[in-house]
């Protein structure tokens, strides 16, 4: 068998292994997946006729803070689907696994592999049911293309593929479960930091430079100018330069500290 068989072939098992676990444990799924659907309606039902002023020119009530709102949610489900990721890493490595992984004819880096399809399958479904949420609320993308549709579905792989080797990272370098949650909760608080809830222009001159020069901001024009028919700018470039940069940054980091050995 060749190399490559052999590695798709490894990769494939733990790939299935960690689809399994996730339907054997879907509580932290589960609880990942709440936080993005509760903030998609508290912000709605309790601020969106409010938020909704800010919005365009003189707002457009509670449907048009949806329609600005879920892209920013679905790229915020991403970020919290993938903190599960982190915390799964995390456990292997503390549980003795990777070391039994390692003493077994198996492929070197099918177990991050396995990680990562898996986390980008469960982020896509995640965001497929936030979309469904948001559907169900009054979402509605009129004017997108099939090529409008295609880019935005590219860009949330892409996305859940760059924030899933961040986190793939961040798992290796925990010490526990516990601190692999911690130290990925950025990955949920930064969309609250970008322009997912309210734009650029309506934030104080001190504070949009935080706003503006994240990776979420971009992400979330992007998909938002995609979904809505609205102008995307430089921030269909911006976004992919985020996905290629984090993508790369995070596979160089996880398997360094994965062919370094264990904690």
């Amino acid at each position: 068998m060749s190399s490559l068989s052999l590695a798709v072939r490894d990769s494939g098992t733990m790939l299935r292994r960690n689809l399994l676990h996730a339907r054997r444990y879907p509580s932290l799924t589960l609880n990942l997946l709440l936080t993005p659907v509760m903030l998609l309606l508290l912000f709605v039902y309790i601020f969106g006729d409010t938020m909704s002023a800010g919005i365009g020119d003189g707002g457009g009530g509670r449907a048009a803070y949806i329609a600005y709102i879920v892209p920013g949610i679905l790229m915020m489900t991403i970020g919290s689907t993938v903190v599960g990721t982190a915390v799964s890493v995390s456990t292997d490595m503390t549980e003795g696994i990777i070391a039994r992984f390692r003493t077994m004819a198996i492929h070197r880096g099918s177990v991050l592999v396995g990680h990562v399809i898996g986390s980008v399958l469960q982020a896509v479904a995640s965001v497929v049911l936030v979309g469904a949420v948001g559907v169900a609320i009054g979402f509605r993308s009129v004017d997108a293309t099939a090529v409008e549709w295609l880019a935005a579905f590219g860009l949330l792989v892409l996305f859940s593929l760059a924030l899933t080797w961040i986190a793939v990272g961040m798992g290796l370098v925990s010490p526990n479960a516990e601190a692999a949650g911690n130290s990925a909760m950025p990955l949920i608080l930064l969309p609250l930091l970008s322009s997912a809830f309210t734009p650029l222009d309506s934030m104080p001159g001190w504070f949009r430079p935080v706003a503006e020069y994240q990776p979420f901001t971009p992400a979330i024009e992007t998909l938002r100018g995609l979904l809505l028919g609205t102008g995307i700018g430089n921030s269909g470039w911006l976004a992919a330069g985020w996905c290629l940069g984090l993508t790369v940054l995070g596979y160089l980091w996880a398997t360094a500290r994965f062919n370094g050995g264990t904690k």
